[in-house]
């Protein structure tokens, strides 16, 4: 299979969807592989090192979505990429389609098949090609939040871990998944009073036991959220419905009630967010100021950095693109239903059924899509 391998074009986005040593892989599974010019430039993989990884280098991007069969991304598709998919290419990157219509009717209209790394599933009901990007994002969203709480940046001016004699500031986490969990490991690192809230009993427990009283634990209701939220000065969004919109768990209303100067950092960004108030932001202008509160809401928040960040998706997605690329995505597809649950558009059709109840689509199951 001719596997193509686009630069991103999305604000700010050093990543790539192959390393060099994916490359490698690829080829050596007898697999030719186009890489686009100065596609791994910004975090140092400059195009020899994909010449010595076995793969040819396209002069612009136009030549790889007009030739590969595959195509390889990290972020979706803008406007100008979706113009040059064709039917029956295949699309495998993120793409959180549920809040961007506009998207997914580009998509459709395409005639491509694209599947998602965010829903693709494991036997244990996780989504192993969006964790690695969650344990980023929950990482930075501390560093951020911190950042955004410095007086220059339109904070309250309060230091998350404290020092002798003053508190420590006030963190709450919504969500206790993958990007939830780091985020608290981070903001109990450096000394913060952290407070994680989800709706999973199991889950609580689990997190009771991680961190052993370090962070605390509560039990999600509208309640809780109010009370904790409104006297927290950050606030990290870290919920995930798979495939789905977030839901909004922190009205205008709610903001109003925090210090000025307060730090939301809404890691679901990708999926619509979980606060009333936000809304798609960029490395270039982060943040934004609403009812007195701070705002970053990146929608890539691992592109700042885009080294570290594309080993570790590559870590978690190249045996799911081998697979793709050795057997074809239908056959591929029917011997892993994991893979198949990352099925999000085929040939005009929304595959995804949270995907098209948010986007009011008619569903084509997927496995209706794969061959008899």
């Amino acid at each position: 299979m001719l596997v193509g391998v686009p630069k991103e074009i999305k604000t700010h986005e050093y990543r790539v969807g192959l390393t060099p040593g994916s490359v490698r892989e690829l080829v050596h599974h007898g697999h030719q592989v186009l890489v686009e010019t100065a596609a791994g430039g910004g975090i140092g993989f400059d195009d020899d090192a994909y010449r010595q990884a076995g793969a040819q280098i396209a002069p612009s991007a136009e030549a790889v979505f007009a030739t590969a069969a595959m195509i390889v991304k990290v972020k979706e598709p803008q406007p100008a990429e979706i113009a040059r998919l064709r039917p029956g290419q295949l699309l495998f990157t993120y793409l959180h389609l549920a809040p961007d219509a506009e998207q997914a009717l580009g998509l459709m209209a395409s005639g491509c098949t694209a599947i998602a790394y965010e829903t693709v599933t494991d036997r244990h009901g996780g989504l192993p090609l969006l964790a690695p990007m969650s344990e980023v994002a929950g990482r930075m969203s501390i560093q951020a939040g911190a950042h955004g709480l410095e007086k220059a940046c339109g904070g309250s001016g309060v230091l998350l871990g404290g020092v002798a004699g003053v508190p420590p500031g006030k963190v709450v986490i919504l969500g206790g998944g993958v990007a939830g969990t780091n985020a608290a490991q981070m903001a109990v690192g450096i000394g913060a009073d952290v407070v994680i809230i989800d709706r999973s009993l199991a889950r609580l427990r689990e997190l009771d036991l991680h961190f052993s009283g370090r962070a605390r634990t509560v039990f999600s209701t509208v309640d809780a959220i109010e009370r904790f939220v409104s006297d927290a000065d950050l606030v990290v969004g870290a919920v995930l419905v798979p495939g789905a919109a977030t839901p909004k768990l922190v009205t205008r209303a709610l903001l109003a009630r925090m210090r000025r100067g307060s730090v939301v950092v809404d890691i679901a960004i990708d999926q619509g967010g979980c606060l009333e108030t936000s809304r798609p932001t960029t490395h270039a202008d982060p943040t934004y100021v609403e009812e007195g509160v701070v705002h970053y809401c990146v929608a890539n928040m691992p592109g700042a950095v885009a080294r570290t960040s594309t080993f570790a998706l590559n870590n978690a997605t190249l045996p799911f693109a081998l697979a793709l690329a050795d057997k074809g995505w239908q056959d591929a597809c029917a011997t892993d239903p994991h893979l198949l649950a990352g099925l999000n558009v085929h040939r005009g059709n929304i595959t995804h059924p949270a995907v098209a109840q948010a986007l009011g689509q008619v569903l084509l199951p997927a496995l209706e899509a794969l061959p008899a």
